[in-house]
């Protein structure tokens, strides 16, 4: 029995398809939860964000009680890190010396070239919808797609599917991609646009603007190798079930005969290698976006602003000036506001006209539950009022607040160690290439060290020069004492030091030829709250200088293992209190010539 293959679309039909397809279909995720759709959570987390109602009026005449904003600020801030975090060394251990130049040259390229304005963009939408999307561009900066611009994708899992992004091209942008695109579909394009430009939001309205615009489809997936060939518009293709991972881009204009929709394809062709790398927030199984940050806060922002509502109205009701009389005379007035300041109103001698007294008898109720709103979104959010930068309860003790906010941040840590691993994938994939090639070339620079930096190339400056000294004084037939090799040494680091913080470093054309560079992200302990550490600072510092205190460390054993312990429970590195003090030289015999080394 033959069977009978499936027709497919055209490649213009299936776009406009599937664009409806994706702002109707709905997801089902269990059995009381069957309308997810990705269109629909993007818009609201957007509308909500930007205070402004899902639904109803937006005459603001309904108060908006703002409280996503500033627990999602605190997010991406305790969360996101900056490009001096990414750690670039050598792969190599003959050449692993090499890593510093590669580590300083890379955090002023990566800034030059944007990329930590390409983080800081990532972890905005990791936080606000669950799901940051990245781009190959074929450029130093990966590009953060914006979420609006998805025309479709599969709602379920965006990497399994095909992902279609729309823009709105001027006619200066879309002349740009010339030579890329093909040429003679460009010029009909523009002669075809309108001074319009098409709404990214729900609506799907168009802007008219003062310049044409063209609205041009970006379609990246496995699709039938017909696709390829020759056009032919409004057809149906048979599947042959060969398929291949293209890439088309394709735009529309509006037939002047019978008002429909005309395709034009700028440019098609196979794709190699996959161009989008995508980062979940904590993934709900069976949708294409994690569980968003703002998603997250939904239902504390509704219902805070429903009882900020109600809690207006009541405000709005007792602000009312009323009076009450018992003469009709006075009551059939029933008209004040045209009073002047001082008239005086005559009762007749026995009657009366009184304020009648509103008060907001459940106003505290109201402020009570908007309150406890607020509280569970800073629950949800993990956003301490330290982070906040909101002074804690009168009377908390200081070692509470720190317990509390550092306790608070083990959420953000873990998310912040998730981005970290995106990135450096990356890296490694994306943006090393674009390094490594800029490495190669000869390069100067003036750079700002720190002191480990300065210290750690004193150090080594001094070995090397204290070595070319021994071996002229050997080769001259003299004897180098230890003391005078130390002096020496020392002396050479004194003077590298009074260079100062600036410096130039220097690239030689081709160093890095044929090396290998790798990355590492080193997030740890970033997000420290500063009046934390100085507290555990101070208290190691009133220990340590204690009278007999660094004696007793270093006559017992035990109490310096327990000094370590508290250092660690701190989160303070216990190496940089363990030095000891370097003992004097009792005697300084002579030396056999031998070179210094590092180690």
């Amino acid at each position: 029995m033959n069977e009978v293959a499936e027709k497919i679309p055209s490649i213009y039909q299936y776009i406009l398809e599937e664009e409806t397809n994706f702002r109707t279909a709905r997801v089902p995720l269990a059995s009381n939860w069957r309308d997810w759709n990705f269109f629909d959570h993007i818009d609201r987390s957007f509308t909500l964000l930007n205070s402004r109602f899902y639904k109803g009026p937006q005459d603001y005449t309904r108060p908006f009680n703002q409280i996503i904003l500033p627990i999602r600020n605190v997010n991406v801030r305790v969360e996101g890190f900056d490009v001096k975090d990414v750690q670039i060394y050598v792969d190599n251990a003959e050449n692993y010396h090499k890593s510093f130049v590669a580590r300083k040259k890379h955090d002023r390229w990566a800034k030059d070239n944007g990329i930590d304005t390409a983080i800081d963009e990532s972890v905005e939408s990791y936080f606000d919808y669950g799901l940051a999307l990245l781009k190959n561009v074929n450029e130093v900066r990966p590009e953060v797609v914006q979420l609006q611009q998805i025309a479709f994708c599969d709602q379920t899992n965006i990497m399994a599917g095909p992902i279609c992004l729309k823009h709105n091209y001027s006619i200066g942008e879309l002349l740009e991609f010339k030579g890329k695109w093909k040429a003679t579909e460009i010029d009909k394009t523009i002669l075809m646009a309108r001074f319009t430009q098409d709404a990214q939001g729900a609506t799907g309205d168009v802007t008219k603007t003062p310049s044409k615009y063209v609205e041009v489809y970006e379609l990246h997936g496995m699709f039938p190798e017909s696709w390829l060939g020759s056009e032919k518009l409004g057809e149906e293709w048979e599947d042959t079930g060969k398929y291949s991972p293209q890439i088309h881009i394709v735009t529309y204009y509006i037939s002047p005969t019978d008002k429909s929709k005309v395709g034009v394809t700028l440019f098609k062709g196979k794709e190699p290698k996959p161009i989008f790398k995508a980062l979940l927030r904590d993934p709900i199984f069976g949708r294409t976006c994690g569980r968003g940050g703002i998603e997250e806060l939904f239902h504390p922002q509704i219902w805070a602003n429903n009882d900020t509502f109600h809690l207006q109205q009541m405000l709005e009701a007792t602000a009312k000036i009323l009076l009450k009389t018992n003469k009709k005379k006075i009551a059939s007035l029933n008209n004040f506001s045209n009073m002047k300041q001082g008239q005086i109103i005559d009762l007749d001698g026995d009657g009366t006209l009184d304020q009648l007294v509103l008060q907001p008898i459940n106003k505290t109720h109201f402020d009570n539950a908007v309150n406890k709103w607020e509280q569970v979104a800073r629950t949800i959010g993990a956003a301490s009022d330290p982070a906040l930068g909101l002074n804690p309860v009168s009377g908390t003790p200081l070692g509470t607040t720190e317990i509390v906010t550092s306790q608070g941040q083990g959420i953000h840590e873990y998310r912040r160690g998730k981005i970290a691993v995106f990135w450096a994938g990356v890296y490694r994939d994306w943006v090393l290439p674009h390094l490594s090639a800029e490495l190669q070339k000869s390069n100067k620079w003036l750079d700002d060290l720190t002191l480990d930096e300065l210290q750690d190339i004193a150090e080594k400056t001094a070995i090397k020069e204290a070595n070319g000294r021994i071996k002229r004084m050997v080769l001259s037939g003299k004897i180098l004492t230890q003391g005078e090799a130390d002096q020496f040494r020392e002396s050479v680091k004194e003077e590298f030091m009074k260079g100062g913080e600036k410096r130039f470093i220097e690239i030689i054309k081709d160093e890095f030829a044929n090396l290998a560079l790798d990355v590492e992200i080193n997030i740890v302990g970033k997000q420290k709250n500063m009046v934390e550490i100085v507290s555990k600072l101070n208290s190691v510092f009133r220990t340590l200088f204690t009278p007999g205190a660094i004696q007793a460390l270093q006559a017992s054993p035990e109490l310096a293992n327990l000094l370590n312990q508290v250092l660690e429970a701190g989160g303070m590195n216990q190496i940089n209190f363990g030095k000891a003090p370097p003992q004097p030289i009792q005697q300084q015999p002579q030396l056999q010539p031998r070179e210094l080394t590092s180690a």
